[in-house]
């Protein structure tokens, strides 16, 4: 939005983008949930309690300083992503016990997710995925499904918070999502084969979150920091 689009605002281009997600992610979730990827179970119970964090997160993030908040967004897709690269072990079977130390677990992983997701203004598919495998031992591509609720949950509260501030641009929002919802579908079918590569589709993830971290700390710190 800022980098691309040519929104001069962060605050708008946070609430403009965190709409466009919210839409995407949901419809989005259609093809995921036909092929299975959806832990439905765990899916819910991180949306219902992360919704309380990106609220309260979304209303803290409008009274930061866009540029610095920009900043902060990229030093923690580097911690994500470092996160992302630490070997796992593998899981031997697909079908994991969910039990009610797991929903305890996955409530306060998403908790936090949200709080970070509203505060930056991301919908936080990159926080929610490594969260879910984090608190359930779910593998990637289940993750990926099964993140979309919360994606679409989190970021459709943190665009009507920056709604009712009348940070939105409706125009390019509406753009988005229709581009959106193209690459998803490509992005789904391409995410399930490389599913079946031991950490690759982990790897492809966090390589991708380490280039646009570093930009955007390149950019954003030239805003920032005195000449």
């Amino acid at each position: 939005m800022l980098y691309a689009v040519g929104i001069s605002q962060p605050h708008i281009a946070i609430g403009t983008g965190a709409l466009a997600v919210s839409v995407n992610a949901y419809v989005n979730l259609i093809g995921h949930a036909r092929k299975g990827h959806v832990w439905w179970r765990c899916a819910f119970v991180f949306a219902a309690t992360g919704t309380v964090g990106a609220l309260a997160g979304s209303t803290l993030g409008k009274a930061f300083d866009g540029h610095k908040l920009l900043f902060l967004f990229g030093l923690l897709m580097l911690v994500v992503a470092a996160l992302m690269l630490r070997p796992r072990r593998t899981i031997a079977s697909d079908v994991v016990k969910i039990d009610g130390l797991t929903c305890w677990k996955t409530a306060a992983v998403a908790i936090a997710a949200g709080a970070a997701s509203g505060f930056f203004g991301i919908g936080g598919g990159f926080l929610i995925v490594p969260g879910l495998m984090l608190a359930t031992g779910m593998p990637m591509i289940n993750a990926v499904g099964s993140s979309l609720p919360a994606v679409g949950t989190f970021g459709l509260a943190t665009a009507l918070n920056y709604a009712a501030s009348g940070l939105i641009d409706w125009a390019v929002a509406a753009e988005f999502i229709g581009g959106g919802v193209i690459g998803g579908f490509g992005g789904m079918l391409l995410a399930t084969r490389l599913s079946t590569k031991r950490n690759l589709l982990n790897r492809i993830f966090a390589v991708l979150i380490i280039i646009v971290a570093f930009y955007v700390l390149y950019k954003s710190s030239a805003a920032i920091l005195p000449l």
